[in-house]
């Protein structure tokens, strides 16, 4: 187990892999209005000593925030910033170190907790490292590669034959009617593989828990991660005769933006991004991330349960909704269907330390929520990935997130083991990890809601598993050939812990 460091999400730093900004959080601490368009409750009298923290106090659905629990609010020494009335979240900032402690024995809240332990004032920018860009010599040969019909750069793109998109795409690349929103980091709408069929209505920065539609708010700046606007193009880049081809590129893509510029997607921002995707009627949404700052939540701990309770609610609306939620596994090849789990990160905003946790009770949400679509990644050779985390029970399918050419080297002309994809400014890169897993997933979501449109979000998933092709467990896994198992797969052929259901198919999608 390797020491606590920054992590990038759902991205794996690998050698000729990604390294990505950071630069510590910002949430405009403003009075804001509540949902219903009321002033945000004052501070109140009580201790406002301690830093500036962002909370969700959860209470019944439907009826808005009552005047209790809105002036408890205040005198427990809260600022409303947004209350979501239909799941019943409000998003709070207070400066009392008891703040949760003290709404939670209020009448009429279920749940409370702070989302975060840095202050909301933001910190210094630091760059670690750059993308893994292609060069202009590298473009000028993939195109020289390329065939009647292919953007310059698919013959790189390994993955989409490894799920059949490229015969998809002879029949139909998807419909203007389907809609995917990433949240992520944010999408960079000018590429020139994205513009084409980038969705502005659908799109908005939820940074702060609270919707923000200003013209470009989506964007990541210069300064933030690219992985958003990867896993954009890799679901819907346009085939347009420039860079790559997405696995459903005639699809909308919109970006909804709630990494801070740190790289962490808290809970508000998680909430709100779920919010903002079902009230605009979005299909299928991409959520390659874990929400910080505990990679598990265990509904043990006041706190952590009551993000997971926020998230549940959140994403449950949104599938009630007609959306398709879709989400990464993640990279440490754990098992998530074992008993224990050791993890060194969390919380990964404070002072981590080892803990154990039964993933049974402790969840890395959104992936392990109810309803979820989890995905695991595999390599150029159809196997799972060397860092994929799987587990019986709770992958439910597979499809290309890269690895290392060590392992899985791609057939000629593709030269590189991981996903390419476009960055901001015009660029194009390699990534991998589940984060790129994820998009292939949601790009066949789309081809499935695009074949059939009056498709309900349950009916989606089912033909998602049903379509997917059956993968059976890699056994022994030795995936470094040293002669040790590096994991124990168990399940079926027809489904595993390694691949759930199978690998995801394209085809199958358009066809079927």
């Amino acid at each position: 187990m390797t020491a606590p460091q920054p992590r990038y999400r759902r991205a794996l730093v690998i050698p000729v892999g990604m390294a990505m900004a950071t630069a510590l959080a910002f949430l405009p601490n403003v009075t804001a209005s509540a949902a219903d368009g009321t002033s945000a409750a004052v501070t109140g009298t009580a201790a406002t000593d301690g830093p500036s923290l962002s909370y969700v106090v959860n209470v019944p659905p439907g009826h808005g925030v009552s005047a209790h629990v809105k002036k408890a609010i205040a005198e427990a020494g809260g600022s409303v910033v947004i209350a979501y009335d239909r799941i019943g979240v409000i998003v709070v900032h207070s400066s009392n170190p008891d703040f949760a402690k003290e709404i939670r024995t209020v009448h009429g809240v279920d749940s409370a907790g702070a989302t975060r332990h840095t202050p909301l004032p933001a910190q210094s920018t630091t760059d670690v490292g750059t993308p893994k860009v292609l060069s202009a010599a590298e473009v000028a040969a993939a195109d020289a590669q390329a065939t009647a019909g292919q953007d310059p750069l698919e013959p790189l793109q390994w993955d989409l034959p490894a799920i059949n998109a490229d015969k998809a795409h002879e029949k139909t690349l998807g419909s203007r009617d389907v809609t995917v929103a990433v949240i992520d980091t944010g999408v960079d709408d000018t590429h020139p593989d994205i513009a084409p069929n980038f969705d502005r209505a659908a799109s908005a920065n939820c940074v702060s828990g609270k919707p923000d539609t200003t013209d470009g708010a989506w964007r990541p700046s210069a300064a933030e991660s690219p992985h958003g606007t990867h896993v954009a193009g890799e679901i819907a880049a346009a085939k347009n005769g420039v860079g790559v081809t997405g696995v459903a590129p005639g699809v909308r893509v919109a970006g909804i933006k709630v990494a801070n510029p740190d790289g962490y997607f808290y809970t508000e921002a998680v909430v709100c991004g779920f919010m903002w995707a079902a009230e605009h009627h979005v299909d299928v949404t991409n959520n390659s991330y874990y929400t910080d700052p505990w990679y598990f939540n265990c509904a043990d701990d006041p706190d952590q349960k009551a993000l997971v309770d926020a998230i549940t609610r959140a994403s449950r609306y949104a599938e009630k909704k007609g959306t398709v939620n879709v989400a990464a596994a993640g990279n440490e090849n754990y098992d998530l269907a074992s008993d224990s789990i050791t993890d060194p990160v969390s919380p990964n905003d404070g002072t981590p330390s080892d803990r154990v946790v039964d993933p049974h009770k402790c969840f890395d949400i959104p992936t392990q929520l109810p309803g979820v679509v989890t995905v695991a990644a595999t390599g150029a050779k159809g196997l799972k990935s060397s860092f994929s985390n799987y587990g019986l029970g709770v992958v439910d399918i597979a499809a290309p997130g890269g690895d290392s050419t060590a392992y899985q080297r791609p057939q000629p002309p593709a030269t590189s083991g991981l996903i390419l994809g476009p960055l901001p400014g015009g660029r194009w890169g390699y990534m991998a990890g589940t984060s790129m897993a994820t998009p292939h997933v949601v790009g066949v979501a789309a081809l499935i809601k695009s074949t059939h449109p009056h498709a309900p979000a349950a009916l989606v998933k089912a033909l998602l598993y049903a379509e997917a092709n059956p993968t059976p467990c890699t056994d022994p896994y030795d995936i470094n050939g040293d002669g040790k198992v590096d994991a124990v797969c168990e399940g079926s052929k027809n489904y595993n812990g390694f691949y759930g259901w199978g690998t995801a198919d394209a085809l199958a999608a358009v066809t079927k």
